[in-house]
């Protein structure tokens, strides 16, 4: 949704973003351009992210409350200790990223109608994953898969953009292994994007824009 007297920046061939303090008070920052894996990259890398619907040009987000974990506070609540002591779930990474990205697309979610998992934007994750920019977690029971995430990798900082559960707790324990796994390998956020209960119930925060542009970029300049 676009708020009247927004400030709207559009995007054209040019591969570049307005700063993220240009964005409106909804955090939506611009609209156009396209989702080229270098663009796609290029935003990710600035705290930027794609969200709109299948019948919306393409838009720009950064909110001024990010939503982020930090992987060694990730919360366990005991009926998932039990839960992931009994062994009845098993996880993989990366073995199926398009069945995965598939159910994230079709999973209904309260309050929301449609998915913006459009065609082009499954294309557009597809080609990111193939240049290897992409980590998906894959969630088994009985050899049937019943959960999962997916997101951008920029190497210790993870960008996640969405989960699905087929059976209950399954998306909890995608999530909660992925930030013990990403705790263990040095990464130092994971950023959540927008805020909902049920990240908030797993141990993410909300963190202003700034603080959040900071580890960011202080990541990336450190992998460099």
């Amino acid at each position: 949704m676009i708020l009247e007297n927004t400030p709207l920046h559009f995007l054209g061939k040019r591969l570049q973003f307005p700063p993220v303090e240009t964005a409106g008070e909804d955090g939506l920052l611009a609209v156009g351009g396209d989702l080229s894996p270098e663009r796609l990259l290029l935003a990710y890398k600035n705290g930027i992210f794609p969200w709109f619907n299948d019948d919306s040009l393409i838009l720009w987000w950064t909110p001024d409350l990010r939503m982020v974990l930090f992987p060694e506070k990730v919360k366990i609540s005991k009926s998932m200790r039990k839960l992931i002591r009994e062994g009845k779930f098993t996880l993989t990474q990366n073995k199926c990223f398009e069945q995965v990205i598939d159910y994230c697309a079709q999973i209904h979610r309260k309050g929301q109608e449609g998915t913006w998992i459009t065609p082009e934007m499954k294309m557009a994750y597809m080609n990111l994953y193939k240049k290897g920019f992409i980590k998906s977690y894959e969630v088994w029971e009985d050899g049937e898969l019943v959960g999962g995430l997916y997101g951008v990798d920029l190497g210790h900082v993870f960008c996640g953009e969405s989960m699905f559960s087929l059976t209950s707790n399954a998306s909890k324990f995608a999530f909660i292994k992925m930030a013990q796994e990403m705790y263990k390998n040095g990464y130092r956020i994971i950023d959540c994007q927008v805020h909902t209960d049920h990240l908030e119930s797993l141990g993410a925060e909300l963190l202003p824009r700034k603080e959040f542009m900071k580890i960011l970029q202080g990541q990336l300049h450190a992998r460099q």
